[in-house]
């Protein structure tokens, strides 16, 4: 057991880690997968901490980086990786950030209702989001083979245009990011949001075969393949009512919500 005073290492499998950071109010997750030969971390969390010191005892091999989008709390230590992978649609936000998302905006964001004492030589007051090249851009379809296990990349855009969902077809394990957890409503408010393309998106991981467990990048670490089947529920009843537009508000259903 790795224990840090800001991030919680939670171990899934024999080489599946959830790095969690509980002290800040988006309790966001980051993912290790480990393969036989590379490793790949699913977002690299806040960039409060420093993930890359959590990785590097966890494996010896190169770890390359997948986002599943680029908002803050999901891409603060990609500084800390050499090889990052984004979306497509998403390769601007992460080279000059949010169009009408301020980095003063931002700070505020990612630097309020922390509940711990911070890693040394955090500065809240010095705080901006991550901004560089990567390595490559994703799109549907893409595969990467870890040697043992095999991710495949899904487009699943509404809560971002570049927004991804990657799936262990090996393991089974869905990686949904900000497209499915629970708890907290699942977001499409903002201007940069799109609440149909979300709905098409939940509906679309719904039909993905052989899903075991689905792992959020938010709250609970590791959910029921059954909420699979309750998204189709969900998705059905949003249609039929037609709220699937901004400003109708928060939706809840048996394990999820969602808020337009």
């Amino acid at each position: 057991m790795i224990r840090d005073d800001w991030f919680t290492v939670q171990q899934i499998d024999s080489d599946t880690y959830a790095i969690s950071e509980y002290g800040h109010w988006e309790k966001v997750h980051s993912f290790l997968l480990i393969g036989l030969d590379r490793a790949i971390l699913i977002d690299t969390g806040l960039g409060i901490g420093n993930i890359r010191k959590i990785t590097d005892r966890l494996t010896d091999l190169q770890v390359e980086v997948l986002t599943t989008h680029v908002h803050a709390d999901h891409i603060g230590s990609h500084g800390q990786f050499d090889t990052f992978y984004v979306h497509e649609k998403e390769l601007d936000w992460i080279v000059n950030g949010i169009k009408g998302r301020t980095d003063e905006q931002i700070r505020k964001e990612m630097t309020r209702d922390i509940t711990i004492p911070t890693p040394h030589g955090f500065d809240p007051e010095t705080y901006r989001p991550f901004r560089g090249v990567p390595a490559g851009t994703l799109k549907e379809g893409d595969v990467f083979n870890l040697g043992n296990r095999v991710l495949r990349i899904y487009h699943t855009p509404g809560h971002s245009p570049g927004h991804i969902t990657i799936h262990d077809e090996t393991k089974g394990y869905l990686f949904t990011g900000d497209l499915l957890y629970d708890e907290t409503p699942i977001y499409a408010f903002y201007p940069t949001t799109n609440p149909e393309d979300l709905v098409r998106s939940l509906e679309r991981i719904a039909d993905i075969p052989g899903v075991s467990r689905v792992f959020g990048s938010h709250n609970t670490v590791g959910l029921d393949a059954q909420i699979l089947t309750e998204v189709k529920e969900a998705v059905r009843d949003l249609r039929n009512r037609e709220l699937i537009r901004f400003g109708t508000g928060i939706h809840r259903f048996a394990s999820f919500s969602v808020q337009f």
